[in-house]
């Protein structure tokens, strides 16, 4: 509605309105509406999130129509999306039958079956329903004339900000004003290392610093500003104030709340994520949304009447009578002769089969013809011959999809078996490499490191290495100093200028010659020494968490990593630990092609430490008291998959006894043809790789290192499935690096822990994983990040669209799109199969109520093969 000058101011008291809360009660308030949003992390150490993980108590379908009705969200796939799936032969269209089927089985109505089905088939077609149809003069007549019958059970209403459905005078909406006031303070705030000059009085919280700028702020009015000059000083009273002058309800301050949340989900979500991270600031949510909605106060309060505004979302009995005329074959004869409670039934009928429920069972068609495709796959594999083969080499990669594709490559080249496992290898470290003095953690976000583990050179190079390093430190910190400061930054393009012009020209018309320039300098430069590792405990009261280990938890972790890959006997002569990384250059996104789930740790280091844990003597004699006899030819090493160039880089090779140098001679041998054959099957699915070019690896590594490259990989997408089971199940099927892959074999694992610790751990990244790709394919303008090409890195802690949007919490574009118009990523929600008896998937799900929670409310589809390998959907 507008706001004039004919609408009066009232007064904010009303004695209907009795808000009185302590500040636990808003802190239990905040805390129940924060489910609707997901922490959001810094880029720089991105890990995925399914959007939707607070929710998960309520059904995938609750939540596509709750955010239907609230944001105007749609997160079930769109027509064109299932239309393309469905021109390609990826959705059965016998299943949407079925879908509709027992759909109709399901609900009661007074319509002739054949009549109601001949409906439904007509509208599952998915054609829009013509726009001269709609404007008819005779539909919107019918229309008017049934207007006057009760239609109050076709109405859905929410409580919405009151900012988000008023204008102003000269027509802005004020939700959007609101938004860009939110985020430009939320930028200041956050801002720690981009802005030369910080927010003033940030320590002393979000709230407070606001409050102390706010009636400084040029871009109110004075009388906006005079109305918040005597707000309250504390954020929850404040908060309490705003919802008390709004007049919001006691039982919609909730709703209320959760609206706010989502009118900017990325900068809600990382203060939301800034509040888990330190006591410090713990509050920030609630000064974030005290700040929010005092300001909506602000900007309202000058010129409205307030009335208790709740959006009323009216049913458009035209489109739902255009809808008969079209997909149900009535005539406006046939139509005008009914009685009005027919026509009630009819019209009741077409708003239930609703374009969500239309789509929802195109979705489940299409995730059930995935399933199918895959048992058959695996069907038409796991019973070919068995025979047990010499292996040479045993490497355990990250579950990873991306692993597939090159373990598939490897196995075909020679007697090597591969492993699936999470990619951290159960370690809960925290890594300093050396000469830093800072370190990061190397284990998925959801864990908490338990020990920091560091590298160690001799006194003499490692003091050489430092000042080397040091100078290079010192330039970069001097360069960024000088952009920040307000006159040497007027100096700085005179004196950069020649040698970031010759840099810019190099990286754009040589970019392999100039990375390879870059990369030998800075090789030769610093000179990294040969290091050690710190995996002995060293006893330290000022450190947070201890450094190594104590001789029992290295035993435990070599252990536990031992039985999580299933590899307690039959050792090959050399078993390499394989974690995986990335390359590309100048890409903001860099960290999600690292490690989706680590932050952007690669797991190289994880895999020096697990490798350097089980070489050694005492843990080897203490795993053989427990009945695990590691060979005393057996080596382990370690080496890192890079994805982007499909490569394996050995990152720690010990003296090797002469079986183990026979099988690392092999795979260095192979490794060439192994690669070449990755990249190509790779490649061909990007959707500018030009098939000209017989060269893969050099393809490869152009991707990789051509800085205006905005695909240089396709990460995760394409996600579909979990298989947790042994690797001759899935071995020689070609999963097309849609599946990530765990080894299990349930006849190590009795009372079925091991099982749950990878449904508890692996199982939750590879569906939060999943759900971040799925989002941001079906509703990339709120839950992705837009084009890579226009995004703006802001305040060093995310992306924006332009310098006054949302922080973007998806993927962008690129990631999951083939084309203006065409999707790449299958937004299909994770399918896990795991391989055991039935009693074991029983076990499972009576005792994790929370996984049981997610199966049965559609967050993952659960499958299980017994150990006669029959498939059985759950």
């Amino acid at each position: 509605m507008g706001v004039t000058s004919a609408l009066m101011e009232r007064s904010i008291r009303n004695k209907d309105i009795n808000i009185d809360f302590q500040e636990s009660d808003i802190n239990v308030l905040i805390e129940s509406a924060s489910r609707v949003i997901a922490p959001l992390g810094p880029i720089s150490t991105f890990a995925a999130r399914s959007p939707w993980m607070g929710l998960e108590k309520q059904s995938f379908d609750q939540v596509a129509g709750w955010l239907k009705n609230t944001r105007d969200v749609d997160i079930y796939p769109s027509a064109s999306m299932i239309l393309s799936a469905k021109s390609k032969g990826e959705i059965d269209e016998a299943y949407v039958e079925m879908g509709l089927q027992r759909w109709l089985d399901s609900h009661s109505f007074n319509i002739p079956r054949d009549v109601a089905e001949q409906f439904c088939r007509a509208a599952l077609k998915l054609d829009p329903l013509p726009s001269t149809l709609l404007s008819s003069p005779k539909l919107e007549k019918l229309a008017d004339e049934f207007n006057g019958l009760n239609m109050d059970s076709l109405e859905n209403s929410s409580m919405q900000p009151i900012s988000s459905q008023l204008e102003n005078q000269d027509g802005e909406r004020l939700g959007d004003i609101l938004d860009q006031h939110v985020i430009k303070w939320c930028k200041l705030f956050l801002d720690d290392s981009q802005a030369g000059w910080a927010m003033p009085n940030r320590e002393e919280g979000f709230y407070r610093a606001w409050k102390r700028l706010i009636q400084y702020d040029p871009a109110l009015s004075k009388k906006q500003r005079e109305i918040l000059k005597g707000w309250p000083q504390e954020a929850h009273l404040a908060l309490q104030e705003a919802l008390f002058a709004l007049e919001i309800p006691e039982s919609e301050i909730q709703a209320y709340l959760e609206g706010h949340l989502l009118s900017l989900p990325g900068w809600a979500g990382m203060m939301l994520w800034r509040s888990q991270q330190s006591s410090h600031e713990h509050a920030l949510l609630t000064d974030y949304l005290a700040v929010r909605i005092s300001m909506e106060w602000a900007l309202i309060k000058p010129c409205l009447t307030l009335n208790n505004y709740r959006s009323k979302k009216k049913v458009s009995i035209a489109s739902l009578l255009a809808s008969w005329l079209y997909w149900g074959g009535l005539t406006i004869d046939e139509w005008s002769q009914m009685s009005a409670a027919e026509q009630k039934e009819y019209l009741s009928f077409a708003y239930r089969f609703d374009e969500k429920l239309r789509r929802k069972l195109w979705l489940e068609a299409w995730e059930q013809t995935y399933t199918d495709q895959l048992s058959q796959k695996i069907a038409s594999k796991q019973y070919e011959s068995d025979n047990k083969k010499s292996v040479l080499a045993q490497l355990a990669f990250c579950i990873d999809v991306r692993s597939e594709p090159f373990r598939r490559q490897l196995e075909k080249e020679g007697p090597f078996e591969t492993i699936g496992i999470a990619g951290f290898f159960g370690l809960p470290i925290e890594t300093s490499e050396l000469g830093s003095d800072h370190s990061h953690s190397s284990l998925p976000v959801i864990l908490k490191p338990q020990h920091k583990i560091k590298e160690a050179a001799d006194e003499n190079e490692l003091k050489s290495y430092q000042q080397r390093k040091q100078a290079i430190n010192s330039l970069s910190s001097t360069f960024k100093m000088m952009k920040q400061n307000v006159l040497s930054n007027l100096l700085l393009p005179e004196l950069s200028g020649p040698w970031l012009s010759l840099q810019t020209v190099a990286r754009s018309f040589m970019p392999r010659g100039a990375d390879r320039f870059i990369h030998n300098l800075h090789k030769t430069w610093l000179r990294k020494p040969n290091t050690t590792l710190s995996l002995n405990h060293a006893h330290n009261r000022e450190a947070e968490i201890p450094v190594g280990f104590s001789e029992e938890e290295k035993v435990t972790y070599a252990r536990q990593a031992l039985k999580m890959m299933g590899l307690t006997k039959d050792f090959a002569p050399l078993v390499v630990i394989c974690g995986h990384g990335s390359k590309s250059t100048n890409n903001p996104y860099a960290a999600a092609l690292d490690c989706g789930a680590c932050g952007g740790a690669a797991g190289g280091f994880n895999a020096r430490v697990l490798a350097a844990l089980c070489n050694l003597p005492e843990v080897r004699e203490e795993l053989s008291f427990e009945g695990i006899k590691i060979p005393e030819d057996t080596v382990f090493a370690a080496a890192e998959h890079k994805t982007t160039v499909d490569e394996l880089h050995w990152i720690y090779v010990p003296e090797l006894s002469e079986a183990a140098q026979e099988a690392f001679d092999c795979i260095e041998a192979i490794m060439p043809k192994v690669s070449h054959n990755a990249n190509a099957e790779r490649l061909a699915q990007l959707p500018n790789f030009q098939s000209k070019f017989k060269n893969p690896k050099a393809e490869a590594h152009r991707f990789a290192e051509d800085w205006s490259e905005i695909r240089p990989e396709w990460g995760l997408a394409r996600n579909a499935a979990f298989i947790i089971g042994q690797r001759k199940l899935t071995q020689d099927c070609d999963l097309e690096g849609r599946v990530f892959l765990h080894n299990y074999d349930w006849n190590q694992d009795e009372h079925g822990d091991i099982l749950a610790n990878i449904i508890a751990g692996p199982g939750t990244v590879a569906q939060w994983i999943n759900l971040q790709y799925y989002a941001s394919t079906v509703a990339p303008h709120y839950y992705g990040s837009g084009n890579k090409a226009t995004q703006t890195v802001t305040a060093g802690l995310g992306v924006m669209q332009g310098n006054a949007s949302d922080l973007l919490a998806g993927l962008p574009w690129q990631s999951v799109m083939q084309s203006d118009h065409e999707a790449y990523h299958s937004p299909l929600r994770l399918l896990i199969v795991i391989q055991a008896p039935n009693e074991y998937v029983k076990r499972l799900l009576n005792n994790n109520s929370a996984f049981r929670g997610k199966v049965q409310n559609g967050w993952v589809r659960l499958a299980s093969i017994d150990s006669k390998g029959r498939w059985e959907n759950w």
